[in-house]
């Protein structure tokens, strides 16, 4: 068995005292039993939270593939026929310049996959 030694607020050493004393039980068992309980259902969470992520992932990829990509044609019209509204005052000339630049630089990458995947 380990030794470790533990500096604690007294606050805490007299709480946990006390806690003690109600389970009727010394200090250092309660610590133990405390720590055993603490770790066992961080491990417990940890896990949920990893196999949730695994089905979000997989869910995620399923979605995707059955997703169908539109055509740049599809994208112009959709495009096209939306309503033209004024930007709200904190989109400066500046944001709304980086945002365009943005799509420009998406489409001009889409572009290249559809060239290298012909």
């Amino acid at each position: 068995m380990s030794r470790l030694t533990l500096r604690l607020p007294e606050t805490l050493h007299q709480r946990l005292e006390a806690l003690a004393r109600q389970e009727g039980v010394s200090l250092n068992q309660y610590i133990v039993y405390s720590l055993t309980q603490q770790s066992t259902v961080s491990s417990l969470v940890h896990e949920v939270a990893i196999e949730k992520i695994a089905e979000q992932r997989a869910s995620y990829i399923t979605h995707l593939q059955g997703a169908r990509i539109a055509t740049e044609e599809e994208i112009d019209q959709v495009l096209a026929e939306r309503e033209i509204v004024e930007p709200e005052p904190e989109l400066t000339p500046e944001v709304i310049a980086r945002v365009k630049k943005r799509i420009a630089a998406g489409k001009k990458s889409q572009n290249k996959r559809t060239i290298n995947s012909n």
